[in-house]
């Protein structure tokens, strides 16, 4: 299939471009990145030069000569709303990475982005790419809204205990951590080398555009506190919510993490609590839970590589089930170690 790649030059776009080239199904014939037009792959990212020695990316006014069948989408919020609409105005499938797409709500859009929607009729068409908890609505799916890393890693940690009732509804806080590349590539003073080497440092405090996003999905309030930390990738999630039953065991969460996931490819229930360089380099996302008796809490935990489950992975694993191929078609089930 002829493969379109917006916004190729991010670090979820060339993800895209190392995962693609393993997909026997997937052929890249173009790769936008306005800022970067007329460079080779080869030499904007020497990762790449073995896969794409002649590539070159395109300008973005140039993705339709391409004749494209399918496009993924990966451009920061508010960015792809425009794009998407005529893509899929032209009968492509698309996969949109971005925010855009995920809220079903305009006014929730509006209220967590600072925008206005500018496509609100593709809202409730496109369909939420989290394939382990929505795998048969992506079912022949031409337009779908690949999830949030965070969302990702919090709700297949948590997920199955809000849905089966183990926990109250009213209690969910979500700690997490993520490597710098969650950010993306554009430069802050954030990410400056002299700051975040040996640092730790909370961000978007009760502010963070991916609380709604995991509301939607669970069903639950979240206060949610995301912390950036000095490595290139990976996630780490700590989750927790006051128990329903006091009566509750650790034995008893783990048994329910084990036969939600027992179908899925993607997920590994690790008896040991997850790390975050576990997952590395795959598609892969750890979970595992613990009760504190004393408390009465439940602590659920993950982690992905936030590039791969958390984004390009994940985008190609939807649409792989979109599409009616094998679910793990392309896709790495093993991380790097050391």
């Amino acid at each position: 299939m002829r493969v379109g790649i917006v916004g190729a030059t991010g670090y979820a776009g060339l993800e895209l471009l190392r995962l693609a080239s393993s997909h026997p199904d997937l052929e890249v014939v173009v790769a936008t990145g306005d800022r970067n037009a007329g460079q080779r792959v080869a030499h904007f990212a020497p990762a790449l030069a073995a896969l794409y020695p002649s590539l070159i990316f395109a300008p973005h006014d140039q993705l339709e000569d391409a004749e494209p069948e399918l496009v993924f989408v990966a451009l920061p919020h508010g960015q792809s709303q425009t794009i998407v609409a005529d893509l899929v105005a032209r009968g492509i499938a698309v996969v949109d990475l971005g925010a855009d797409f995920r809220l079903k709500d305009p006014a929730t859009y509006s209220r967590w982005y600072g925008e206005t929607h500018r496509a609100p009729e593709l809202l409730e068409r496109a369909v939420y790419g989290l394939v382990e908890r929505h795998r048969g609505e992506l079912e022949g799916a031409s337009l779908i809204a690949s999830p949030g890393c965070y969302p990702t890693a919090t709700a297949l940690a948590l997920g199955p205990f809000v849905d089966h009732g183990v926990v109250e509804t009213t209690s969910v806080v979500v700690n997490a951590l993520s490597g710098a590349s969650g950010a993306g590539r554009s430069p802050s003073d954030r990410l400056h080398f002299a700051r975040l080497a040996g640092n730790a440092e909370a961000y978007s405090l009760v502010a963070h555009r991916h609380t709604p996003e995991m509301e939607a999905e669970l069903g639950v309030p979240v206060l949610f506190t995301p912390h950036l930390v000095p490595v290139s990738r990976g996630m780490l999630v700590s989750a927790y919510a006051r128990l329903a039953s006091p009566d509750t065991t650790s034995d008893d969460v783990m048994t329910l993490l084990r036969r939600t996931y027992r179908d899925d490819p993607f997920v590994v229930v690790s008896d040991e609590p997850p790390t975050l360089k576990d997952p590395l380099g795959s598609n892969l996302c750890f979970v595992s839970a613990r009760v504190d008796p004393r408390t009465g809490w439940l602590i659920a935990m993950s982690s992905l590589d936030n590039l791969v489950k958390g984004a390009a992975g994940q985008a190609i694993q939807a649409w792989n089930v979109a599409s009616g191929r094998p679910e793990t078609m392309g896709l790495p089930r093993s991380g790097v170690t050391p």
